[in-house]
């Protein structure tokens, strides 16, 4: 489905990528590690069309989306939750999530049913419906910013660093509908500083170092594997 051949990326002249392959299946689930500057978000900021590439190629179902618009490769399917929780906080939170929904804005009774899915999903968003979104809790922020995304229709979801800042209890409740997602068909690509939990609920890992993939497998064995874990899992 989303697949990254070769890919390199960069800032100047610094070298973010290099060499950067990985595949996401459709239905999948699939885990992108690494330490800070690793090249995590960088990735993900490639795929969606932020970062030109500097090499390599990067398709969705066979057909490549390097050089397109970011606006493009929405309406193609890809959606990404960006790590910050990037609000407009003067804006409500019920015009934030149609703010997502824009590649669809002439569409009204289905972006009124996409609000509604998205108010199923994430009831406390219904309930703070017309509250300034810069009044939200931290929590309640992830959750706008990943409703937002939803509104787009994707058929993957770039995850970036979701659980940053959260507390345990949040964490735990956001990754249970972060899952529930995946079940219920939709594709998902996450980064998360939380190694152990990006592997107990993904299928597939990659795990970048200093720009390349330096260990890939499926989850349940990257979490066995005794160099990922005196590495990446603490121990």
């Amino acid at each position: 489905m989303l697949k990254l051949d070769d890919v390199g990326a960069g800032y100047g002249a610094v070298k973010a990528l290099e060499g950067v392959s990985l595949q996401v299946e459709q239905g999948q689930m699939v885990c992108l590690l690494g330490a800070n500057g690793a090249g995590k978000s960088t990735t993900l900021n490639c795929i969606s069309g932020i970062v030109p590439l500097r090499g390599g190629d990067i398709t969705l179902d066979g057909e490549s989306i390097a050089g397109k618009s970011t606006e493009d490769i929405v309406r193609r399917g890809i959606a990404q939750v960006p790590e910050g929780r990037e609000t407009f906080p003067e804006m409500s939170v019920a015009d934030n999530l149609l703010l997502g929904g824009w590649i669809h804005r002439r569409q009204r009774k289905q972006l009124r049913d996409d609000l509604d899915r998205v108010y199923t999903t994430f009831p406390r968003l219904k309930e703070r419906e017309q509250q300034h979104a810069g009044l939200l809790s931290g929590g309640e922020q992830q959750m706008l910013m990943i409703g937002r995304a939803l509104m787009s229709r994707p058929r993957i979801l770039l995850m970036d660093e979701p659980s940053l800042g959260l507390s345990p209890v949040l964490v735990e409740h956001l990754f249970q509908t972060i899952v529930e997602l995946n079940r219920s068909g939709l594709t998902i690509l996450i980064v998360e500083q939380n190694a152990q939990l990006a592997l107990k609920v993904s299928e597939y890992g990659y795990i970048l170092e200093n720009g390349e993939i330096a260990f890939h497998g499926v989850s349940a064995a990257l979490r066995e594997d005794p160099k990922v874990h005196e590495a990446y899992l603490g121990t």
